[in-house]
């Protein structure tokens, strides 16, 4: 039996998604995993961001950002978000997007996109958790299998940050 924390929460059923975020005339994105749905009226999600990643400081001026939700066949993108950092970087040179309705970068090939506008902040533990409000978003590929969490196997490098036990 396997009881560590990781494998328990490699267990967890979460998406994958690019986030994009954009201010005074500087975009970027990064791979999240952290999303949840937290109300219907108004249609707010959450989502945990790390703020020492060098596309917070985007994030938290701009007070928008895109969630582009990836395909199962996207591991590569969902890398190529997530493994890179750092400000001086431009990510989105190899990525087809476009500028959306709130100005943050929509990936074209994602399944699907929703556009957010900041509504609160608040610390969570090495972590800020970002409540926003959704303003617009479309379905790309309608029968799209989505990545998941579980999918991208060892990517974020996180088994080292979980306790060794519960």
């Amino acid at each position: 039996m396997n009881d560590t924390p990781v494998t328990v929460f490699r267990c967890l059923t979460t998406g994958v998604y690019v986030i994009g975020v954009a201010h005074g005339g500087r975009s970027n994105a990064f791979t999240a995993a952290w999303l949840t749905q937290v109300s219907f009226d108004p249609l707010l999600l959450a989502l945990s961001v790390n703020p020492e990643h060098a596309s917070y400081p985007l994030l938290r001026e701009s007070r928008t950002f895109a969630v582009s939700v990836l395909r199962r066949d996207q591991l590569d993108l969902a890398r190529h978000f997530g493994t890179q950092s750092g400000s001086d970087i431009d990510k989105l040179a190899e990525a087809r997007w476009r500028v959306g309705q709130l100005g943050a970068p929509v990936l074209l090939d994602g399944a699907a996109y929703l556009e957010c506008r900041v509504t609160g902040t608040m610390a969570a533990g090495d972590h800020n958790l970002i409540l926003r409000q959704v303003i617009c978003g479309a379905i790309l590929a309608e029968r799209a299998e989505l990545l998941s969490y579980a999918d991208t196997g060892k990517l974020d490098g996180s088994a080292e940050l979980y306790p060794p036990s519960f």
